[in-house]
């Protein structure tokens, strides 16, 4: 008979959940496809009396995830905890000593220690796998590190958060403010109630980190990755893009560049029609260019208990099936080291929104410290004076320029007194 692969899993929330779903309905199917039984044997979570909708009596309970990682009657250990810091880092610092595999879905942990760990686990001649890490139940980890092993990447971007897609979403549709579709989503559960990780680019930069060392065979690097949420994005911003032919998506953007890696997440008008513009609601996707492929787009759920969980249980299979490949798609030694490209001029050029007091020589000023901060103007639209009052919207776009001309620019019209409002900015992506 065959012997089984026992896991122990830390953490039983909504990931933890899925996979035991998952397990109990295709538990003999998966058997079948991984050549072996898998069967859960420990168990780690805060509450142990909480209604998980499963007998959980038959499994070994653990207070501690490190008792959890050492122990001989596991093989794997599949942590789900969450957290760049302990438990969760101890935890699989302890499985890999320990010579366990592990598979996380903690993204915020390999950003922050991911080649570490990866290092860890390959001296111990284990795997350290997370395709549920990035983008939910969407195969892009496998896909970039292993289908596109004959590419070179030459950029890698896409939808990396559901949250603030279906924020954006439900604003271009229906017309709602901000802060009206966030409470919704609050209350859906598809935000927190301290959204700070998720509408501030955070949740997307530690993905957007993964994705780039998976892409360019460089160590993973957060702290280089320029962020800015969707915060500061309007209604009228959103209008304003419809009308120009654009749709407001928060990307997560990597490029390759002779000079080093630029990565970067921010709002962006990216143009109808374009890869990723028509991924709406709590969908996520990504796009892979390389030489020899061309263009890949991977669209799917990026979140979910099910999702999630399946990407977690295909991890779990290619170690069922004795599959053992570097974590980032090179040995971790083998990995270069980061190197941050230069700043250099944004060549789909920025949407600016501007509430001016409606009087001579305000876009005129305007005008002056534009082309004394080097930006050129592509064009410029002013929108109907508001009826109780003096203040005129515009929209102007501009021609590529550098982001750092943009900001000295844009904090000198907000001091100069003609503008009502800070004035907001966006990057245009010609996708």
């Amino acid at each position: 008979m065959v012997k089984s692969l026992k896991l122990g899993v830390a953490g039983l929330g909504t990931v933890g959940t899925g996979l035991l779903d998952l397990l109990a309905k295709h538990g003999p199917e998966i058997a079948r496809r991984a050549g072996r039984p898998i069967e859960i044997t420990g168990i780690c979570a805060r509450d142990r009396a909480k209604d998980r909708g499963h007998d959980l009596t038959r499994f070994a309970w653990f207070d501690e995830p490190q008792a959890l990682a050492r122990s001989d009657a596991i093989d794997v250990f599949v942590e789900l905890i969450g957290g760049d810091g302990d438990p969760a880092k101890s935890a699989v610092t302890t499985a890999l000593t320990s010579g366990k595999a592990v598979v996380t879905a903690n993204k915020a942990l390999l950003a922050h220690h991911g080649v570490a760990l990866a290092r860890l686990a390959e001296d111990k001649g284990v795997a350290l796998n997370f395709e549920a890490a990035v983008a939910g139940g969407i195969p892009i980890v496998k896909t970039m590190r292993e289908a596109l092993a004959g590419n070179q990447a030459t950029k890698v971007f896409g939808i990396l958060n559901g949250t603030c897609n279906y924020i954006l979403t439900k604003m271009a549709e229906e017309g709602r403010s901000f802060a009206d579709v966030l409470k919704e989503a609050q209350q859906l559960g598809y935000a927190e109630a301290d959204p700070t990780f998720d509408i501030g680019g955070f949740d997307t930069s530690h993905k957007l980190a993964i994705l780039a060392s998976l892409a360019f065979g460089a160590e993973v690097n957060v702290a280089e990755i320029d962020i800015e949420g969707i915060e500061a994005v309007t209604l009228a911003d959103i209008r304003n893009a419809n009308e120009m032919g654009f749709k407001v998506k928060l990307l997560g953007v990597a490029l390759a560049t002779a000079d080093g890696i630029e990565q970067r997440v921010h709002p962006t008008l990216v143009p109808k029609g374009s890869p990723v513009a028509d991924t709406d609601g709590v969908f996520n996707a990504v796009v892979v260019q390389s030489d020899f492929a061309g263009d890949l787009m991977l669209e799917g759920r990026g979140a979910g208990a099910h999702p999630t969980a399946s990407a977690v249980l295909s991890d779990i299979a290619d170690i069922a099936r004795g599959n053992l490949r570097p974590s980032f798609g090179l040995p971790a030694k083998d990995l270069r080291k980061y190197k941050a490209a230069p700043k250099r001029a944004h060549e789909g050029g920025y949407y600016v929104a501007l509430e001016l007091y409606d009087k001579p020589g305000a876009v005129a000023a305007i005008a002056r410290i534009l082309a004394d901060e080097k930006v050129s103007i592509e064009s410029i639209v002013q929108k109907a004076p508001a009826k109780e009052g003096a203040i005129a919207s515009f929209m102007l776009v501009t021609h590529k320029t550098l982001d750092s001309s943009m900001r000295h620019a844009l904090a000198r019209i907000e001091k100069d007194g003609h503008v009502a409002a800070k004035p907001r900015m966006i990057r245009i992506e010609r996708l």
